[in-house]
């Protein structure tokens, strides 16, 4: 699952419909009102919406909030799904429809940001339920990698914060459009995949545990990561631009993506690595 969410497009759509804009007359953002004498304190221009502003600082609970809904609904698909006579597990057929749910979900937020503090708390329940069931599968085959990936997740994570807030890595419109231009490359090859397997053909290496597969595991899970650091300049940025408050679950929902993508990619390539 790729995030082409929080990009300029929806940066740019945010600010032109902010709704503490400048009226007719009033000064521009960030100008200072002079006064027609100097005796006092020249105070900057505030709009009106400032305290509707999105902050970094909101985005981040709402992020906790959307994860939280995640790991309680992935306990819950955990849990649900049910185990055969012989002890193999049996995924339901509401696993496709938590995912398939989920992706209807994204797709309506990414073009109706508004609606993301309405949508996105149902978005991380359906993806979450699907997340339990599918992690619940990989453990039954491979056990402790459950864990493994969460742990791997976390740490790419905090790694790429640190990284990020230091300054080591800096999100320059080259790097935006490099690490854009390879995700949606990647989503539209899965998409050939999956549209291959429907008529019965298949790439033996996407799932093959060979020297390619593994390489292109780690490229993908590499590119999810650098995805990171796009949503980190988003959140950032938008605070700086001070765009309206329901972009913080929006934000939010971007990141949520990319942490779900990153775990399923991580937990991929620890499956193909315990085969070799």
């Amino acid at each position: 699952m790729s995030n082409p969410i929080l990009n300029e497009r929806s940066f740019s759509r945010a600010a032109d419909r902010h709704p503490g804009e400048a009226g007719w007359a009033a000064p521009s953002r960030g100008s200072q009102w002079q006064p027609p004498m100097s005796d006092g304190p020249v105070s900057p221009w505030r709009p009106t919406a400032a305290a509707e502003a999105m902050t970094a600082g909101g985005a981040a609970s709402a992020a906790l909030l959307l994860t939280a809904l995640l790991l309680v609904a992935g306990l819950v698909g955990w849990m649900a799904v049910p185990t055969a006579a012989d002890g193999s597990l049996v995924l339901p057929g509401w696993t496709i429809g938590a995912a398939l749910a989920g992706f209807v979900l994204a797709i309506v937020m990414s073009f109706k940001a508004t609606l993301a503090r309405f949508l996105a708390p149902v978005y991380a329940i359906a993806e979450g339920v699907f997340l339990g069931a599918i992690s619940r599968a990989f453990e039954a085959q491979y056990d402790g990698i459950v864990l493994q990936a969460v742990g791997a997740t976390m740490g790419v994570f905090v790694v790429m914060l640190v990284l990020y807030r230091s300054g080591v890595i800096r999100v320059s419109a080259r790097m935006r459009r490099i690490v854009m231009g390879a995700t949606l490359g990647i989503a539209l090859f899965y998409g050939v995949a999956l549209l291959a397997s429907l008529f019965g053909a298949s790439l033996a290496f996407l799932a093959s545990s060979s020297p390619l597969g593994i390489l292109l595991s780690l490229v993908v899970a590499g590119i999810a990561a650098a995805n990171l650091a796009l949503d980190f300049d988003f959140i950032e940025k938008g605070e700086r631009a001070g765009l309206p408050k329901h972009m913080e679950w929006f934000a939010a929902f971007g990141l949520l993506v990319t942490l779900v993508w990153l775990y399923l990619e991580i937990l991929r390539l620890l499956a193909k690595l315990r085969d070799r």
